[in-house]
């Protein structure tokens, strides 16, 4: 009867802490996808690309308020989601990363370390902008809308 009780005790805790991985889970995020654990090709950090979106969000709507819109709020509101698809496809597909993924160090790969296509950046671009692809994060913090078309965020 002990040992039954053990065993559920252990199962509610949960892992402990300190404890080796389990046959099989990766040490870090990025390992099951052969990415270094730190440095250079390493995943880039969940805050870290949090903030390259703010960063990228903003200057978007900046354009859009004071080019397209000319001041007009409400109109700038619009038009950003806009600006923010253009804005990623062009520089994320040619020079593979986003005015604030490349302030802040990373760029957009595709798993294999070589660069992304158009076609995949543009779809990874559209999941991105659904918001749910993005919040839904596999093991190595990859979302959704990376996972979908094979590309990761990594550090330059």
């Amino acid at each position: 009867m002990d040992d039954s009780r053990d065993a559920l005790g252990s199962w509610i805790e949960g892992p402990q802490v300190g404890a080796a991985p389990a046959e099989g889970d990766p040490r870090y995020r990025g390992e099951r996808l052969g990415l270094p654990e730190e440095g250079t090709g390493s995943m880039a950090p969940t805050g870290r690309r949090l903030v390259a979106l703010v960063i990228d969000w903003w200057l978007c709507a900046m354009v859009s308020y004071g080019l397209i819109t000319h001041g007009n709020l409400v109109r700038a509101n619009d038009w950003t989601l806009f600006v923010f698809f253009v804005l990623s496809v062009l520089t994320v597909g040619t020079i593979g990363s986003t005015p604030g993924k490349r302030l802040l160090g990373m760029r957009v790969v595709r798993v294999d370390g070589s660069r992304a296509t158009m076609g995949q950046v543009a779809l990874r671009t559209f999941l991105m902008m659904l918001a749910i692809p993005a919040v839904i994060w596999d093991r190595d913090g990859r979302g959704m809308h990376d996972r979908l078309v094979g590309t990761v965020e990594v550090r330059m």
